[in-house]
């Protein structure tokens, strides 16, 4: 113990600390008794080592300035807050980005051509057969629509409704498909636009067989209880069966951005013009944006890759991967935002669709199967309610319900590409079908920010090995309706 320190003082009494004996300073001098007195203010009642204070004679205070702490950037500390890099990230990228384009500016000069845009759609612009065949689909509508009546009357039985949607649904897949392999002046861009609407089509026609079907099952259900048959008097504003049979009601649901029909749908109280406006505004950039990376940007790069394709010079491969892997991407997180974000909100902005619940945190996704559930939430909605529960509920296994999704994905996916280049190479469906071990693979042996890489790293690199497979045979070999 050292001398001249009363250790026996309570924390609330004033004591005198004598650093008479206290190790020579820089100065070199020996600090006097007078000089090297310290006197501390009053503690406080529990005198803990951060909030203590040591106070010199001249009035000036002396806090303890250490604790036990870990560094901002360990994975230990709580430190959350990293906007700044992110924005340093943001930085970062445009100027790289910036670069290459000043760089492909000088290279190739000014590739975008609204001649080249246009014939993206129309061969000829007298003859949109793209459009005409999207007109057509509402035969298919007015069939649903019949269909139900004359289930709910009860002209037609469960099972001729069932044969005449079994019918309906396989021509709405089937008779675009021969369309646009049989028509030459379709365009790739045009017939796979028609193939989206019609697969659109069929799967909300799907929903709208499904849920008439619940209905009927359940007015059969009250029929035969009638102890519940005032509890709708209260809910005189919403559609009950079948009276959400009507022209108004299924076109709705046609153009709502939605593929699970509902009677009622979640409606919001008006239209927001400024909302609208910007959304409107944010698809005419953004598909400008992509139309200028395709042309300016990719279309260089893959026709650069042709030779390395064909001598199968697999480090010059790897280096157009790489270079395409970047615009392809970029391309790619463009769309999303400007179909799942901008355009589904600007319909529903006009239709007052109230449900704007289109995606979620996928970007935050550490296992494959989180990206596919929170992508794309009208599909997996779809998915879940018309074709993974029911799985479920006919005792089929999770495992194998997981694997029917993937397998009807991997088909559609196919279906959206396949048909349009009019050739078959199946590289669609194998890129889908593949996600299937490389889930289980990331779900067992990588866990957080590593998980999370993998998702980016699949997306970035997976997309631009298939364009290159799908371009490579495209050019390589004619398609089926031009041999």
């Amino acid at each position: 113990m050292q001398p001249g320190i009363k250790y026996n003082q309570p924390a609330t009494e004033m004591y005198r600390i004598n650093l008479s004996r206290a190790p020579i300073s820089s100065g070199g001098s020996q600090p006097s008794e007078t000089s090297g007195s310290i006197f501390t203010e009053r503690a406080e009642n529990k005198c803990s080592h951060m909030n203590s204070k040591v106070t010199f004679c001249h009035g000036q205070s002396l806090s303890f300035c250490h604790r036990l702490q870990e560094s901002m950037l360990s994975s230990a500390s709580s430190f959350k807050n990293y906007r700044g890099i992110l924005n340093w990230c943001v930085v970062m990228l445009v100027l790289s980005n910036a670069r290459l384009f000043l760089e492909n500016i000088l290279r190739n000069g000014i590739l975008v051509d609204p001649i080249q845009v246009v014939s993206l759609f129309l061969k000829d612009p007298y003859s949109w057969p793209a459009a005409c065949l999207v007109i057509v689909s509402n035969i298919f509508i007015l069939v649903a629509l019949y269909t139900e009546r004359k289930l709910a009357m009860g002209s037609i039985s469960e099972k001729v409704g069932l044969l005449i949607y079994i019918f309906n649904l396989t021509i709405i897949l089937c008779f675009p498909m021969v369309v646009v392999l049989k028509l030459p002046s379709i365009t790739p861009v045009g017939g796979a636009y028609a193939l989206g609407v019609y697969t659109i089509l069929f799967l909300k026609l799907y929903s709208y067989k499904d849920v008439n079907r619940w209905c009927r099952e359940r007015t059969q259900a009250k029929a035969r209880s009638p102890s519940s048959s005032s509890a709708s008097s209260t809910m005189q504003s919403h559609v009950s069966y079948p009276g959400n049979l009507s022209l108004r009601d299924i076109y709705y649901f046609v153009f709502a951005p939605t593929l699970c029909y509902e009677l009622n749908f979640p409606r919001s109280e008006s239209i927001r013009m400024g909302f609208l406006l910007r959304r409107l505004f944010e698809m005419t950039y953004f598909i400008s944006n992509v139309l200028s990376i395709v042309f300016q940007w990719m279309v260089p790069i893959i026709r650069s890759s042709m030779k390395p394709l064909q001598e199968m010079d697999y480090s010059r491969m790897t280096e157009r991967l790489l270079r395409l892997a970047v615009p392809n991407h970029l391309i790619w997180l463009i769309f999303f935002y400007w179909f799942f974000h901008s355009s589904m909100n600007f319909v529903a902005e006009l239709l007052r669709f109230g449900d704007r619940e289109f995606y979620r945190d996928w970007w935050n996704s550490e296992t494959i199967t989180y990206f596919w559930q929170n992508w794309n939430i009208p599909v997996h909605k779809w998915c879940l309610r018309h074709f993974y529960k029911p799985l479920l509920r006919r005792g089929a296994g999770k495992l194998l319900s997981q694997s029917a999704v993937f397998f009807a994905s991997a088909f559609f996916h196919e279906y959206l590409v396949s048909v349009p280049l009019r050739m078959f190479r199946l590289w669609a469906f194998m890129g889908m079908m593949a996600q299937l071990p490389l889930a289980w693979f990331v779900a067992r042996f990588l866990r957080g920010n590593y998980g999370n890489a993998a998702v980016w790293l699949s997306l970035i690199i997976g997309q631009p090995i298939a364009v290159l497979m799908y371009v490579h045979d495209y050019y390589s070999a004619p398609p089926c309706g031009e041999c």
